[in-house]
């Protein structure tokens, strides 16, 4: 598993961070939309702003919830029709190796 992103800023101030993971674990937790549904909405704002690694995290996550490789493909649709064209290249290199 790669290492968290955030590692550095967690070790500068953990404190502030732990509120943060707090955030995030509400923010993705099943409520009346299913954290799939989240993580796959999260993947497409990565993949339309070139986060390649966020792609790669949030496809993992979104699989985990029970996402499907059609959803994915689905998303990264309405990524390329809402943030254009490069949307397809970061998800592209966010997700070679892990797609099989």
């Amino acid at each position: 598993m790669p290492e968290n992103p955030l590692a550095t800023l967690i070790k500068l101030d953990p404190v502030y961070m732990e509120e943060f993971r707090k955030m995030e674990d509400l923010v993705y937790s099943d409520g009346a939309l299913p954290k799939k549904i989240k993580y796959l909405m999260a993947l497409a704002f990565d993949a339309a702003n070139g986060a390649t690694n966020g792609v790669a995290a949030l496809y993992r996550q979104a699989m985990a919830a029970g996402a499907t490789k059609q959803e994915i493909a689905e998303t990264l649709r309405v990524a390329a029709q809402l943030g254009g064209e490069g949307s397809l290249f970061t998800a592209s290199q966010a997700l070679k190796g892990i797609v099989g």
